[in-house]
Formats: C-alpha cells, structure tokens, sequence
C-alpha cells in the first residue's frame, strides 16, 4: 500500500513523521508519488498557535469527502491535535478519521493494519522490493525508498515531553512529561542514519538541554554529543546539531563540549521569549533578561564564530507598550542570528489562557511582531556582510534552479552554482553576495578567468 504523510509545526514532529514512515517501510509500504494516489493518509499535528490548529482542520476538512468518496482509504491524524490522551470527544468530533496518534506514537496505526490484515497484503504485494528492505531491517529506522540516499540532513529525537511548563506553552499537556531515551537507542538510530546516507544529524528535544536530568546519575548532554561525535567520526557523519535550549540548562560543561569537538556545530537555538523581567515572570520562564544578556555574552566567549537563533512573543496578557520597548532594546542590543517572532495566542489548559485576559489587541501584536522582524532583518543583514569576500565550509543539501543549495556551520543559506554533484558534500565556497536571509558565493574552481587585457603603449595612443 502507499502512505503520503503532511507533517505540521516543529522539527520534533518532522522525526516523528519519519519514525512513522520508517515503520510503515518495514511493513512493505511505500510513500505515494501523490498524496490522492495513497491508500493511507496521515495528518501530523501541530497545536502550539491557533494558526496551526486552524490548519490541521482545514486539512481534514479537506479529507473528508475524499474518505466519503473512498471509504477504503485509511486517514490517520497524529501528534499535538491528538495529545498524549486521546479524548473521546476529538473520536466524535471526527468519526471519519480511522486512526489517532498520540505525539511520537506510531503504535495505533501498526496495530490497525495489522488487524486489518493489511500488512501481509502488502509484504505480498511487493516483493520486487523486498531485497533491499530485508538488508535495512536490522536497522533502527529506515528511511522512505525515494530519501534513502538522498537525505542529507534529519532529526533525532533525544527526550520527548516537558516538564517545565511555561504560562503559554501547550506542549507539555500535548507531549507529556519528560522521557529522556537511552543512549543505546539514540546511537542505533544515528548509526542507520547515517548508513542511508545521511550527513548531518540534529538532537532535538523541547528543552534538549535537559537531557537525562530524568535519568539519576545518568549521561548529561554534553556526555552525549561526545558519544554521537565518536559514531559521528566512525559512519562519515559531517555535522551535529542540537535544539531547543533553555537559558536556566544551558552549563559551561555543555558550551566547553560544544567549543571542542569539531563535527558539533557552533549554532545555538536559545529562546529568551520577551526583554522584560515582568512579562518574563508571568510567563514562568525563571530568569531575568540581564541572565539572558550574560548567557549570550558567555555563548559567544566561550564559542567565538557562534550564531545564537532566539524566539520572542509579542503581545503577551498584559505587555505594555514600555515593556514592548525592552524587548526591542536588547534583541537590538544583541544583534542575534535570527530570531522567531511569533504574536501570542492563548492555548487551551495553559495559565496565561485560564488565568490572565488576552488583552493586547491583534492589530497591536503584528505591529509588535512587525517591528521586531523589520530590526532583526537590519541585523542579520549586517551580520551576514560580514561573510563578503570570506571563504566558508558549506554542506549542500540539493540543486535549486540550476543553484546549490547549502548552510554554513552557523546554519546560513548559501547558494552557489557548480557543475559537479554537490549533493551530501562539504565544499569551501567564496561569498560574493550577502542578504538578511541567504548568501550566494561561487566555488574556487568555479571562478571566472580574468580575460587577458591588452596593453596599448602611449605614445601609440596619441
């Protein structure tokens, strides 16, 4: 049978698609050259904006008469929208939908077309194929037919859940609590990864930082990236990466670890959410905006070429136009690498929505947001004319309109055109143009030749 699977909202729901995509492969399945060709069709969630909701309904709007018209065709709705409970009330609300999965949780649907008997149907029906998938299934996960090979860049999940809670945030009643995964998982997954042709992993978790504090005397983060850096050295891994950090777990031990191993990229994501230390405390971040300034000076002491990525909401319960101001000032101040502006929006269950007024009018907010993207295009503009005239390491991922495309250590887009096949590769590139949101540069061997200019004497020329 063939899947098509829409994935909505963070990197982590990115990996959970895959995790899912991987066990359907293992079953026989294959994903649909087009989404109305598929037999099965999963929808991964996102709830963490009204936005986002809004969007997963709409898709699911949009499967309905389809499901009508086909009755056969299996829909599956997956992550945030599901929630690690699946209420009874979200079964009667959508009784067209088969499956429900809760966040990272592929299980319901294995089970489904198991009892269905749909898995030997497919095992049967693709035999042509079964070589290749029998040489993958010791893996720990399998990339689609048509990535393997091909994927460049993917996402390993390390701890799902969180535990911490802020007065706007929904994922923790989404995701549950924190559940750090071993160490032999990760590296199982790292490992097929990579032997499928990967070159650059990212560790994810909702606050990654935390890693193992679940886990008494068990590996930190940091303890962590050595052991994939060595896996990372062994399966020709080129890159690591990790997200989301919070300032309160962000360690020395973890910034030394960072600076040290070479494969570690220097590219921090570390929200600091707002500049103002009120706001900051009704939204239960636990730390003042001069905690946040002192981090990002430590970040770039101990990591001198890091690019430190931040995310601010505007327009949260109570924000004033002065408070507004704060945040303004010291993401000017900063001058980060790029910054996720996101007006605020009350979520179902959280604090902010049960217990303060959403009193700042939606005009105002995208005035706010307006006014901070504006600022922050200024300054990854002057950050980015920095690169003109150096020359950087740049992993392409694919081509583009006759362009490769690539990111720097510090994650910056750049384009470049070559000839050869530049695919999974670490290639020195030349920057000659920069912008606020990529840059272009040319390869050594692809630079023009200077014509030769003829020399015309002076006195000839009189």
């Amino acid at each position: 049978m063939r899947y098509h699977i829409w994935t909505l909202g963070c990197q982590m729901n990115v990996a959970d698609s895959q995790r899912l995509a991987s066990e359907l492969e293992k079953l026989g399945h294959h994903a649909a050259e087009d989404w109305q060709d598929a037999d099965i069709w999963v929808l991964n969630t996102c709830v963490v904006r009204q936005s986002a909701e809004d969007k997963a309904y709409g898709r699911l709007q949009q499967l309905k008469p389809l499901k009508e018209k086909h009755p056969d065709k299996i829909i599956g709705l997956m992550g945030c929208l599901v929630g690690v409970r699946d209420p009874l009330r979200l079964r009667k609300k959508l009784p067209y939908v088969d499956v429900f999965m809760p966040p990272s949780e592929p299980e319901p649907m294995l089970a489904f077309l198991q009892e269905r008997g749909v898995e030997a149907e497919a095992v049967a029906a693709e035999n042509a194929a079964r070589a290749e998938r029998d040489a993958l299934q010791d893996e720990e996960l399998i990339l689609p037919l048509h990535e393997r090979g091909k994927l460049v860049s993917a996402h390993v999940p390390i701890v799902y859940g969180c535990s911490h809670a802020c007065a706007f945030c929904i994922i923790p009643f989404r995701r549950g609590v924190e559940r750090s995964r071993s160490v032999g998982e990760i590296v199982a997954e790292v490992r097929s990864l990579a032997r499928q042709g990967v070159k650059e992993i990212t560790l994810l978790g909702q606050i990654v930082d935390r890693y193992g504090k679940d886990v008494p005397d068990g590996p930190d983060l940091a303890d962590l990236l050595r052991i994939v850096h060595d896996i990372a050295e062994e399966e020709g891994l080129a890159r690591i990466r990790f997200l989301t950090s919070h300032p309160n777990w962000m360690t020395d031990k973890l910034l030394e670890t960072v600076a040290e191993l070479p494969r570690v990229m220097p590219h921090i994501e570390v929200p600091i959410q707002a500049g103002d230390d009120e706001v900051l405390q009704r939204m239960k971040r636990g730390y003042t905006a001069d905690d946040y300034r002192r981090l990002v000076y430590k970040i770039r002491e101990r990591i001198p070429d890091v690019a430190i990525n931040t995310d601010i909401i505007v327009g949260f319960p109570g924000e004033t136009e002065e408070q507004f101001q704060r945040t303004y000032d010291i993401l000017a101040e900063l001058k980060l690498d790029k910054a996720h502006i996101a007006r605020y929006s009350p979520r179902p269950q959280t604090v902010s929505a049960r217990t303060m007024p959403d009193d700042v009018p939606p005009e105002e907010k995208e005035r706010r947001r307006k006014a901070l993207d504006d600022l922050q295009s200024r300054i990854v503009a002057e950050i980015n004319s920095r690169y003109l005239g150096e020359t950087v390491p740049v992993l392409f991922e694919e081509k583009r309109k006759g362009k490769w495309r690539g990111r720097t250590p510090q994650n910056k887009l750049v384009f470049a055109e070559s000839e050869r096949d530049l695919h999974g590769q670490v290639a020195d590139v030349e920057i000659t143009w920069t912008g606020p949101w990529s840059m272009q540069g040319r390869l050594p061997e692809e630079a023009p030749q200077r014509e030769a200019i003829a020399v015309i004497p002076l006195t000839a020329a009189k």
